[in-house]
């Protein structure tokens, strides 16, 4: 039979108070924060309900609601939504097609998306030596004019051979 463990020093009323310069209120009860943000003339603001005990800001709600919107935005506009854009390559493409199929993949590398070259083959293809498929493979990614990192190296598909590349370190 096991005991069930719980924190006896920590009453369900109980907060951990932060005031409004940052300075640190210590563990009070729920009454006193209230009574200290109606002193200050401020707000109490639950900052982190699941800690123990509960974390609370005494501040101007309309203020904090502002900064929290403020850096919501900020965090949107820093964020980017990385596609896989696909190139389609078959044996027997010529030097010239490679060369704008590389330059396109570049890019899209440079925008920061992901490129997907699938070689493509068709029926019988499908079983040829994988070396020699990797080396055609090798044949596009010589080409890209910029630096790029394996996402995940030639695998065999259902079309034929797939490598995903991304954006590698500046040089």
């Amino acid at each position: 039979m096991s005991i069930p463990r719980t924190n006896h020093a920590i009453k369900s009323n109980e907060l951990r108070v932060i005031g409004p310069t940052g300075e640190n209120f210590g563990v009070i009860t729920l009454g006193e924060a209230l009574k200290k943000a109606h002193e200050l003339g401020l707000d109490l603001i639950e900052i982190s309900p699941n800690a123990l005990p509960p974390v609370a800001k005494i501040s101007d709600l309309g203020k904090f609601l502002y900064d929290e919107n403020k850096k919501a935005k900020v965090a949107k506009q820093k964020a980017h939504s990385v596609e896989v854009k696909n190139i389609q390559v078959k044996l027997g493409t010529g030097d010239h097609d490679l060369n704008l199929k590389a330059k396109k993949a570049s890019e899209w590398l440079s925008e920061g998306n992901r490129v997907k070259l699938d070689l493509f083959l068709p029926g019988r293809a499908k079983y040829l030596d994988e070396k020699f498929l990797r080396t055609r493979i090798d044949r596009l990614l010589t080409l890209l004019t910029i630096p790029y990192n394996v996402a995940t190296p030639a695998t065999k598909s259902p079309k034929g051979m797939t490598v995903i590349i991304e954006r590698g370190a500046k040089k």
